[in-house]
């Protein structure tokens, strides 16, 4: 039997949720007609199925015997395949490759490559819709830089988007990453920025979709 595995980011929030609605619908009970009852109790189990499935929490493991490759670190769709000039940590052109998470999207973060963390930095900001390319560096933002096993850098930018009010990284400046590990969390609605060296081959282009943790999106020059 199936069942769905809920992420840690949200059980906290589910179960709160959970009480907050019973509670709402136990005073509807007791006060007001049962055709009301009835409704809030359709919206309810409507809220809850939704929330449910937004903090889903897939098991995926990827197998690759090449570390040059890079997986995808959302699920999503390409948004963006483009040089451009990344000032924040490199401050010279790089390959940018943007994927857009629709709140129906799976909003866990995975590690892109394995190998060391080098940077983890949280930026307040503002929250744009996250397919507009100026949220990259507007919205309320987490830079991750990390080294891969053969020296070469690479940077990924979690990016909050209109509706989302909260992103959670758990990557740490001078700890080990490794493919199959959560990054982090980005809650309702989001993007992803990569930043990849210019000679990086690509595999994808935009409008294909992503599956975080499966799908390849680039091969490093290494």
């Amino acid at each position: 039997m199936k069942y769905i595995k809920i992420h840690k980011e949200g059980r906290l929030i589910l179960l709160m949720l959970l009480f907050i609605l019973f509670s709402i619908n136990i005073f509807i009970y007791l006060r007001f007609p049962n055709f009301l009852f009835a409704l809030t109790t359709i919206v309810s189990g409507g809220i809850m199925v939704f929330l449910t499935y937004f903090f889903r929490n897939p098991t995926r493991v990827v197998e690759i015997d090449d570390p040059s490759l890079i997986v995808a670190p959302a699920d999503g769709t390409i948004v963006a395949v483009e040089e451009v000039e990344e000032h924040e940590y490199f401050g010279d052109k790089r390959l940018q490759i943007s994927i857009f998470m629709s709140v129906f999207d799976v909003h866990a973060n995975w590690y892109p490559v394995a190998g060391k963390v080098l940077m983890a930095r949280h930026h307040k900001g503002r929250h744009v819709a996250a397919y507009l390319p100026k949220s990259s560096h507007e919205n309320e933002r987490s830079t991750v830089v990390i080294e891969t096993e053969a020296k070469t850098q690479i940077l990924l930018r979690q990016i909050a988007g209109a509706l989302a009010r909260r992103i959670v990284t758990y990557a740490h400046a001078g700890r080990p990453c490794h493919l199959n590990e959560h990054l982090g969390f980005i809650k309702f609605g989001s993007r992803v920025d990569l930043f990849l060296p210019i000679d990086s081959e690509v595999y994808v282009q935009v409008g294909e979709e992503t599956t975080g943790n499966e799908t390849i999106l680039a091969r490093l020059n290494e």
